[in-house]
């Protein structure tokens, strides 16, 4: 497990780190104390990974780690207080942690256990830029493919919009081969691809999109431009401030645009941020404990927990069928199969009642948990890690053939990274992005293929 436990972690720093957390916040309990640990550790780990490889990875583990560990810690050392009664900790600490920790661990040791030098996560740059001097216009076929599909995506019905999704995906492979590519950065493809992911997420008010594909995009420049540990320290700081910035705003952004009270656009957000700046600061202390629900599925999962098997007995394993299901199957195959953000199955296991307009999903954690209880979900996500790794690790096989493959690796995960999300959908988009590229390489494969001295 070396992506796990690489021989040049910086030990020293993070123990102290973690000891400096315990004397400072003293009456924090053991299990929020643990929860912050491994935060901490894959945090660090993600850091590092930046500029030598393409972290899905760690990717994974922190976002996992940020919304079933960091929030769920804030809410129940202070902040639930500050949340709607609907959004706050539905049990106690123990209780929660309990699954949360052994459930979110095994997740990661599963993508990691059965793992040599980070396979699926390493990019040749030699055979990569060998490929786009042989291929001189696909990158910029790939972004005006992914600009095209972005656009009609909407034109269409969910089953073949999504394919348009997943085409739109294409911009951000063709920006890779340029930077990795080309000897000089040019800026105009960096500056459309990234204008188009803004446009679109401020058109649509869903932010989640725009800061994984920067994490992207900015670990594609690190591995080209071997960024120092200062540059990557001021790129984190960024980083996080415009994700803080993004989660205090983004409720009164979409309620604004929503009521067509300002049109969407970054106008709209500049406006915002000013008028909240201005009246207590978008940084304050409650703007931050109010947001915080944001970054919290806990709540979720302990509105299931108190639900099942209280209320409604566990599936065991039946509504995991029907998640398969629908994730798998075409709906030429399974007419009846479960639509993408139906709400009766979420409010069937949580209890939460959702208004029209609202979504949310019961998380690959609540799934598990509500088929198979606390150690059979855990379980669960142990393969639930493990799926995921072999996926990795077919893409790192087949890149010694095509090696511009790993780059597509962003492209099937950046979807199944949300852990918020609904367990179909995140399935179902790791299903077909895999069965697309699939297709793909079945029909111009000899394009993709760089070829040694020896072929």
């Amino acid at each position: 497990m070396k992506s796990l436990f690489p021989d040049k972690f910086n030990w020293s720093i993070y123990l102290l780190l973690i000891i400096f957390i315990k004397l400072i916040f003293r009456d924090i309990s053991w299990y929020s104390f643990t929860a912050v640990s491994i935060s901490i550790y894959v945090f660090f780990l993600l850091f590092d990974s930046i500029g030598s490889i393409i972290p899905t990875r760690h990717l994974l583990a922190v976002f996992m780690c940020v919304q079933f560990f960091i929030g769920p810690t804030f809410a129940y050392n202070g902040l639930d207080e500050y949340q709607y009664f609907m959004y706050k900790m539905r049990i106690a600490e123990s209780e929660y942690f309990s699954y949360a920790i052994p459930a979110v661990l095994l997740f990661i040791i599963g993508l990691n256990v059965r793992v040599q030098n980070y396979e699926g996560e390493i990019v040749d740059v030699k055979k990569i830029a060998a490929f786009t001097n042989r291929n001189k216009s696909i990158a910029y076929i790939f972004i005006a493919v992914g600009l095209t599909a972005s656009i009609f995506a909407s034109f269409f019905s969910s089953e073949l919009a999504f394919v348009f999704y997943l085409l739109g995906s294409f911009k951000y492979i063709g920006l890779f081969l340029i930077i990795l590519g080309e000897n000089n950065l040019k800026l105009l493809p960096l500056i459309v691809v990234i204008s188009s992911i803004i446009s679109s997420s401020l058109g649509s008010g869903m932010f989640h999109d725009l800061l994984t594909w920067f994490v992207y995009i900015a670990a594609v420049l690190a591995i080209r431009y071997k960024f120092d540990y200062k540059f990557k320290l001021i790129g984190l700081i960024s980083f996080i401030t415009l994700a803080i910035t993004i989660q205090v705003l983004k409720g009164n952004y979409r309620s604004t645009t929503n009521q067509n009270k300002e049109a969407a656009g970054v106008e709209t957000f500049a406006k915002l941020y000013q008028q909240e700046n201005e009246e207590k600061g978008v940084f304050s202390f409650s703007n931050l404990a109010e947001s915080n629900v944001r970054i919290n599925q806990g709540f979720i999962i302990t509105n299931i927990m108190t639900n099942v098997p209280n209320k409604v007995p566990f599936a065991n394993g039946s509504e995991l069928y029907i998640l398969l299901e629908a994730a798998i199957m075409p709906r030429i195959l399974a007419p009846n199969k479960l639509n993408a953000g139906d709400r009766t199955i979420f409010t069937k296991y949580s209890g939460i009642p959702l208004t029209e307009g609202t979504s949310m999903g019961l998380s690959t954690l609540g799934d598990a948990y509500l088929n198979f209880g606390i150690f059979g979900g855990a379980t669960f996500m142990f393969f639930l890690g493990l799926t995921y790794s072999q996926v990795l690790k077919y893409f790192k096989k087949y890149a010694q053939t095509y090696p511009v493959l790993i780059l597509f690796t962003a492209m099937v995960f950046y979807y199944p990274i949300r852990p918020d999300c609904e367990t179909q959908t995140i399935l179902g988009h790791l299903v077909k992005s895999c069965v697309l590229i699939f297709i793909i390489i079945q029909i111009w494969g000899p394009r993709f293929k760089v070829y040694t001295q020896r072929d």
